[in-house]
């Protein structure tokens, strides 16, 4: 990591989450609401897991023109239908269904990565809307500093991320994650946001990639290791922050046992939400442990250079949401989904992250904008737009 600097260089941090990453999508409208007119991007550095790395690559596409940015990739995801993302379709989901079977549970085919879902439509889609060339110019004009993808690589073991950005950004090696310098193409977005099971893994170089979220212990520590010392982590939690983070959740103890839906759920959970959250705690006691050693001490300890956080995650249980939509699910996934359980409201949280449709994705970006909106001066203050502080470079 980074050691203390002198100039703030302020990092994005955007997790995975599938559908659930439109939240982040609301609460990016809210900043670029709070900037003033002709304002430049405020994060030097932005680094994305999983759906996080689509909205993290959008914006640094457009870096130069960032309000312009938060607006197109809002209009992308008002106007999403699953259909953008994987086949839903009769023949598309049977076909597939089939597929996977024969090959992964009979071995029959070829030797080629399978999924549930047929998630060519997300390429198409994203060949259409992004411009890969715009990060090399943000970078050039010094609108950026780097821009970050992470992925997980299925033979290695690795949590891979993938960086774009100044030349002076050393590549890193720690245990099970390493950063590598590249220039980011259409490939790296599809290994990154590739759910385990879910969505086929994608061929980068000569290994098979899949979600970045799988096994990446510190979700914050690429956007340190490109230089930023201070971090906005917009995340896609489905757990109200506002109560007491200690107290129990009440569950309806039923006495069945689990579906195979909230086997999952507690499975995509452990993965997009648990190690993005455990970090966080784990920045604000290195923080304190900082705080409590001499200035000259702190400065020899690697690791103990004051990181700022601000988090906004959601008000909301994003399952609850999710459940109040289901009905937008085509119905050909609503069938296939209908057996493991995912379209009873015990199994809700399995379309939150799957649910790609404008319902759900317009309430998520609500919610963002106003969870943002309800963080207005603490937004304001650390983007430096309350007059205090100059806004970070």
């Amino acid at each position: 990591m980074p050691s203390a600097q002198c100039e703030p260089v302020t990092g994005l941090v955007l997790s995975g989450g599938g559908a659930r990453a439109a939240y982040q999508v609301g609460v990016l409208a809210a900043i670029a609401e709070l900037l003033p007119d002709g304002a430049q991007n405020p994060f030097p550095v932005i680094v994305g897991t999983s759906a996080g790395a689509i909205n993290a690559v959008g914006l640094a596409c457009g870096a130069l023109r960032f309000c312009e940015a938060i607006q197109s990739l809002t209009r992308v995801w008002q106007g999403f239908r699953t259909g953008q993302v994987y086949r839903a379709d009769w023949s598309g989901v049977v076909s597939q269904a089939l597929r996977f079977i024969g090959h992964s549970l009979l071995g029959l085919g070829k030797r080629q990565p399978v999924a549930l879902l047929d998630s060519g439509p997300l390429r198409h889609l994203l060949e259409r809307e992004m411009d890969f060339s715009g990060i090399s110019a943000a970078v050039r004009q010094r609108h950026l500093r780097a821009v970050a993808v992470t992925a997980f690589g299925y033979e290695s073991g690795q949590a891979v991320t993938f960086y774009q950005g100044r030349a002076t950004i050393e590549p890193w090696l720690r245990h099970r994650r390493l950063g590598v310098p590249t220039r980011l193409k259409l490939e790296h977005l599809l290994a990154s946001s590739a759910i385990p099971l879910l969505f086929a893994p994608i061929k980068v170089l000569r290994e098979y990639f899949g979600d970045g979220a799988v096994r990446q212990q510190a979700p914050i520590s690429p956007a340190l290791h490109l230089g930023a010392n201070r971090v906005l982590v917009i995340g896609v939690s489905g757990n109200p922050v506002n109560g007491d983070p200690n107290a129990p959740v009440a569950q309806p103890q039923t006495g069945l046992p689990p579906t195979l839906a909230q086997v999952g759920i507690h499975l995509l959970n452990s993965t997009f939400i648990d190690s993005l959250e455990g970090d966080i705690e784990q920045i604000e006691r290195l923080n304190q442990i900082g705080r409590l050693m001499p200035d000259d001490v702190r400065r020899k300890v690697q690791g103990l250079a004051p990181v700022e956080v601000l988090v906004v995650s959601p008000s909301r249980p994003l399952d609850e949401i999710a459940a109040q939509y289901r009905h937008e699910l085509p119905r050909s996934l609503r069938l296939f989904l209908r057996g493991p359980g995912a379209t009873r409201a015990s199994g809700a949280g399995v379309l939150s992250y799957l649910l790609f449709e404008p319902g759900y994705c317009n309430e998520l970006i609500r919610l963002g904008y106003h969870d943002a909106m309800q963080k207005r001066a603490e937004l304001e203050r650390f983007l430096g737009l309350d007059g205090q502080e100059e806004m970070p470079s």
